[in-house]
């Protein structure tokens, strides 16, 4: 039986291309950054090595970064990883990672979107009223003659604004990330949300806790106000098999509601943590939702949202199941994330696997 060594070895594979210099931090140093103690030694390719000292406060807890946190390790969709961990008895590790941060960037910077606001005060003839509303094109938008997929969002205020109140998607970066692995390219139309009056607007039913909704009214606009113009306006493929909706929360439900509303506009459905308990209606409405012509919809929720919302997909998802076996063109995918909660940072992870799998797996 062989000896338990006084050292642990960190083997670590990562990208040939990037020369900076790799760092450990963890419990065993307070997580500080950029100590030339823990400095690892580059021992090939891509290759690097570190000799930890056995400790005894077991278990450890250590991530990888190239000087400090704004340049620290992500997974391959540029989320934030979490803490690695040694336990008792560990001899050697061995370690990869697939990406990495450039100064707080996911990606580099000549492969995000380039973003401009298409107008401040965007008519909503529909609802009376006007809005901001944001444009993501390829980073090479302007220099070829393409034509892309549009994918319409709700709630732009937080999907790549980095001083939103409740974090962000980061949908810029991780559009960045797509072009970069060459997945594809599409258009992001992003419509900022109203406020206080929010609720009302991406409500499709009249409830007695909200009162009247006015989001038969804004699923119209988007339909048959904003499309167009954006068709005008961009280089689009207006066909319905390369357009989608999505949103979350409140905008994930309007979602479901208008790619249900309108099936002939939108083919692709991306639904996160929908507010799918503001009314039964909804289920409803799906149930009598027919199909004609092939859809994707992509489910996602995590456990740790409410008591309810696990449930609720998992209705949504046996409905769409019944369609697809009734041959009604439904293709759809259902994620739950068990640790997921609520908030922006889960549904920026999600954003580009929703991404690829609805535009790019079934092209």
């Amino acid at each position: 039986m062989s000896q338990l060594r006084n050292h642990i070895d960190i083997f670590l594979e990562t990208l040939v291309s990037d020369e900076r210099p790799v760092y450990l931090s963890g419990n065993f140093n307070d997580w500080a950054e950029d100590e030339p103690e823990f400095e690892m030694s580059k021992i090939g390719r891509g290759k690097y090595h570190y000799r930890l000292g056995r400790r005894t406060n077991l278990p450890i807890y250590y991530r990888y970064h190239r000087g400090d946190w704004n340049q620290e390790e992500l997974d391959r969709w540029g989320n934030v990883t979490r803490e690695r961990e040694i336990m008792r008895g560990t001899q050697e590790v061995h370690d990869h990672v697939p990406r990495w941060r450039i100064n707080g960037l996911a990606t580099s910077v000549r492969f995000m979107p380039q973003k401009f606001i298409i107008e401040d005060d965007f008519e909503i003839p529909q609802l009376g009223k006007r809005r901001r509303i944001w444009a993501l094109v390829p980073c090479d938008y302007y220099e070829t003659k393409k034509r892309y997929p549009v994918l319409y969002l709700q709630d732009a205020q937080n999907l790549f604004n980095e001083h939103a109140p409740f974090g962000n998607w980061a949908i810029d970066q991780k559009l960045g990330i797509l072009k970069e692995l060459g997945w594809g390219d599409l258009i992001i139309i992003a419509i900022e949300h109203g406020g206080h009056e929010r609720i009302k607007e991406y409500s499709p039913f009249d409830t007695k806790q909200f009162g009247p909704g006015e989001g038969a009214s804004y699923a119209q606009f988007i339909t048959e106000t904003l499309k167009p113009y954006v068709d005008r306006k961009f280089r689009s493929i207006p066909h319905r098999i390369h357009t989608g909706i999505g949103g979350s929360s409140m905008g994930g439900l309007i979602s479901v509601y208008t790619a249900m509303t309108y099936p002939e506009v939108f083919s692709k459905w991306m639904i996160f943590s929908p507010s799918l308990w503001l009314s039964s209606q909804i289920f409803r409405e799906a149930r009598a939702f027919e199909n004609r012509e092939p859809s994707f919809v992509y489910l996602y929720g995590g456990k740790n949202e409410s008591d309810s919302m696990e449930k609720e997909l998992l209705m949504l998802s046996q409905i769409l199941q019944e369609k697809a076996i009734n041959k009604q063109y439904i293709n759809y995918k259902l994620s739950i994330d068990p640790v997921a909660t609520h908030n922006e940072a889960f549904w920026g992870a999600e954003f580009p696997k929703a991404v690829k799998w609805l535009f790019f797996d079934h092209d």
